[in-house]
């Protein structure tokens, strides 16, 4: 009751962008988000389809997945969990450090002066009673290959480095 679920293949299968997923649960709720989905959704084109079919029916790549993430968290986590305050999150593909610098500039200097992108905590929550809790945060995913999660660990450690340096 009062209870809705959200799942995708963006997590599961490491499949961000192919936006095939299901909501369950609590009938009265998504009577209303069915509504809501009726004028803000559309139909997925076939080959997104065919790729989800195969994807929720093979269950081998998720264990592998879930393999790859902690490989990725661990190689990363060595190489920022000293400068930066971050940990492993119980689920999911994302980082959370807390920055030194704000958010927002963070960001900006990391894709600016690193080739690096991040998205700056703020921009994914909100502002309530005077505190955002994403604020001097960033959101790191690590999605991509394991050499590229590594490069780019070395990459934000740099900028940390610089700052430290500025400081």
């Amino acid at each position: 009751r009062r209870c809705v679920v959200f799942h995708s293949l963006s997590k599961r299968s490491n499949l961000p962008g192919l936006r095939s997923g299901f909501a369950a649960g609590d009938s009265e709720v998504l009577q209303r988000f069915l509504r809501y989905r009726t004028y803000h959704g559309c139909a997925m084109p076939i080959h997104h389809q065919l790729a989800s079919i195969a994807a929720w029916n093979d269950e081998k790549h998720v264990q592998t997945n879930r393999a790859l993430y902690r490989e990725k968290f661990d190689a990363v986590l060595d190489i920022l969990g000293g400068p930066l305050k971050v940990s492993a999150p119980a689920a999911g593909f994302y980082l959370w450090p807390k920055t030194p610098i704000s958010d927002e500039a963070f960001a900006q200097r990391l894709q600016a002066e690193h080739n690096v992108t991040v998205l700056p905590g703020r921009y994914l929550s909100r502002t309530i009673n005077g505190k955002n809790p994403g604020e001097n945060r960033v959101r790191m995913a690590l999605v991509a290959p394991l050499e590229e999660c590594i490069e780019g660990a070395q990459r934000i450690k740099a900028l940390l480095d610089e700052l430290q340096d500025e400081s």
